[in-house]
């Protein structure tokens, strides 16, 4: 197996190269050769290379026949200045998927809106992060057959009982940069997955107030909300839940689960693809 590994989003400090070195070679002892992108390495004011070498690198991955997977290792904010470079024909002929989390939502649900065409919303880089020995697990068996417990999400509800629909979203903050673009995905029948990185009370209640604005949750047919790590550990009044629910009606879905967002243990969901959600 042959994977490219891409970084859209913002290029990587010099002292970041050992744990990709580290990655390499853990993907190697599963079997997988690693192609790295040309632009990784942070060149100027975070950005590794300009917006269209950028997309370049994903695009030559994308149509590499030999690659079979691309993962990006990055994240940050300037993921979406590659999207006007994309050629989303090419990506939805590809048989490969993209996998990526945190601003690679920007990519991630672009090429569900122009293709139709799944991703996988995870950071390959948790494989040699603080719970490595989880994760190489988890990854090694799902990529020999063994299990699915790498997608295999736990959660509960919060209001509702059931919901079905394609899986849309990622982080809050770097899916609303879509709002208002070609890139943004249709929302209707969707489930809605949100989770965050950083952000306290005031930066996530407004985002949830654009997202009623922008009619969303008229729209979806559920929330999935996955971790707020910043806000989590922040000791606040009202839990995530209380702020979405001032946004929305009682009839409205809401699961929560605290294995998909920035967490190291993090589990990966696939975006783009039909889940159905159902109370024990």
């Amino acid at each position: 197996m042959k994977v490219g590994l891409s970084a859209c989003s913002n290029g990587h400090i010099e002292d970041w190269m050992p744990e990709l070195d580290k990655l390499c070679d853990v993907l190697y002892g599963m079997g997988i050769e690693a192609v790295r992108a040309p632009h990784i390495l942070d060149k100027i004011d975070k950005f590794s290379g300009t917006d269209k070498e950028r997309a370049e690198d994903l695009m030559n991955f994308f149509k590499d026949d030999s690659i079979d997977a691309i993962y990006d290792i990055s994240g940050g904010d300037l993921a979406n200045g590659v999207l006007k470079y994309l050629d989303f024909d090419v990506i939805e002929n590809a048989d490969k998927m993209f996998w990526g989390y945190s601003d690679l939502t920007t990519v991630i649900n672009s090429i569900y809106a122009k293709s139709g065409k799944s991703s996988v919303l995870f950071q390959i880089k948790n494989l040699v992060w603080s719970k490595a020995e989880l994760q190489q697990k988890r990854f090694k068996d799902y990529i020999e057959g063994k299990n699915e417990d790498l997608f295999d999400v736990k959660y509960e509800f919060l209001q509702g009982d059931s919901m079905e629909g394609i899986v849309v979203g990622g982080n809050i903050r770097c899916l609303t940069k879509l709002a208002g673009t070609q890139f943004w995905p249709d929302m209707t029948g969707k489930i809605l997955l949100l989770e965050s990185l950083s952000g306290q009370c005031g930066p996530m209640a407004t985002l949830f107030t654009q997202l009623e604005h922008m009619g969303v949750f008229d729209q979806v047919a559920g929330v999935l909300l996955g971790t707020f790590t910043e806000y989590e550990k922040s000791g606040m009044e009202l839990s995530v839940f209380d702020l979405l629910k001032m946004h929305i009606g009682d009839d409205l879905p809401v699961a929560k689960t605290n294995e998909i967002g920035h967490g190291h243990d993090a589990k990966a969901i696939v975006i783009g693809q039909t889940r159905s959600f159902y109370k024990d």
